[in-house]
């Protein structure tokens, strides 16, 4: 199957092919002609699968047919669960908006940020990408109004209703048009989900795509063993002995991050922090920096993680394990992308053996386990 097949404009199919997209995954070939079709869509595939352009470019292409409604009211709302996030969804859309004859503006609104720049800039805005809190700051503030958004995209909706945004959720559904076009992506298939589907969608398209077997057979995953007070000099010993430039850790907690980074860099290795303690600046630089190279290391928790998308991602480090198993696969599926390999590690304490064995089951996998102290790994 090809992009031509799937009902796109000669615009956007160029647009594809200057970006080197040349065959839709499979999340998109069902999905961008459904939405075109514009039907409720439910789509549950991986992270990587390639979900955010299966809405935009079907989106983009049924916008231009409802452009000109009133000043400060928006015909697309995305709401996503972070700012990393709404500004990768930002992006995606402007990409494509260049190809489309009629002005689009996209605009990502979300907190940590001042609302003032946010409110002016809502002047003709056409798709709205949201975190439902700062949303609901401007529907409250008048900078914006939702009586002529056309379609809702949810985007991570797995996340957005365990992280407690589902009242938040809630009383924005509750301001929008009762006919409408609904589209919720998502990496799993929750019970929240389950239920939020059945109260939102109408006769849903629905798209569930399995985790490839050979993806997770590109990443090599190794376990170590390691007591919990020795995880950070054998984190160190193993980013400096395998000289790592490229290595995205991730720890449970904002404090565990933290706590991480400043004993990185005070041995001498580039890293920083990213969770929902800093500023939007600080987290934006970070990414930055560490995409472009400029630093070695990214510690990140579960949630921040979400904005994280890089194609050639080396490697993969799990400081401490998940909560669950599919969290797990989210993790180390950030590597292994794009048919090129990668390295997942996981430093397992004695009192994470037991969920350790849990991940494995759940995966189907099993896992090579190195007792450091029997091998004789000195830190």
């Amino acid at each position: 199957m090809s992009f031509e097949s799937l009902g796109l404009s000669c615009a956007l199919l160029k647009t594809l092919s200057d970006q080197n997209f040349t065959i839709p995954t499979p999340i998109q070939a069902t999905a961008i002609p459904a939405i075109l079709d514009k039907k409720d869509v439910l789509g549950i595939a991986k992270t990587g699968s390639g979900k955010t352009a299966g809405y935009v470019l079907p989106l983009l292409m049924n916008l231009q047919h409802s452009l000109g409604v009133k000043n400060r009211h928006a015909n697309v709302l995305v709401l996503v669960p972070t700012r990393e996030l709404a500004e990768q969804v930002k992006d995606v859309f402007k990409l494509f908006s260049k190809a489309i004859p009629e002005p689009i503006k996209t605009l990502a609104v979300y907190g940590g940020v001042s609302i003032n720049p946010q409110m002016m800039a809502m002047q003709g805005v056409n798709i709205l990408v949201a975190t439902p809190g700062r949303l609901l700051e401007l529907v409250d503030s008048n900078s914006v109004h939702l009586s002529a958004i056309e379609t809702l995209v949810l985007d991570e909706a797995d996340k957005m209703l365990n992280l407690g945004f589902k009242e938040e959720v809630n009383k924005i559904i509750a301001l929008l048009p009762a006919k409408r076009q609904n589209i919720l992506l998502s990496a799993t298939l929750s019970n929240d989900l389950k239920n939020i589907h059945q109260i939102l969608l109408h006769e849903p398209v629905i798209i569930e795509i399995e985790a490839e077997q050979e993806s997770l057979d590109l990443i090599h995953q190794t376990a170590y063993l390691v007591q919990e007070e020795k995880k950070g000099p054998f984190l160190r010993r193993l980013i400096s002995h395998h000289e790592m430039k490229q290595v995205l850790v991730f720890a449970s907690s904002v404090h565990q991050v933290d706590v991480i980074v400043n004993k990185l860099r005070k041995n001498n290795i580039d890293a920083k922090a990213i969770h929902s303690k800093k500023s939007q600046g600080a987290r934006t630089e970070a990414l930055s920096h560490f995409k472009s190279g400029k630093i070695s290391v990214l510690v990140a928790t579960d949630l921040m993680a979400r904005g994280i998308d890089i194609n050639f991602l080396p490697f993969v480090i799990n400081y401490e394990l998940p909560r669950s198993p599919k969290d797990y696969i989210h993790r180390i599926g950030r590597t292994g992308r794009a048919q090129a390999p990668g390295e997942a590690i996981s430093l397992v304490s004695q009192n994470e053996l037991h969920h350790f064995e849990v991940i494995q089951k759940k995966m189907g996998k099993k896992i090579e386990l190195i007792d450091i102290e029997r091998q004789g790994y000195t830190i």
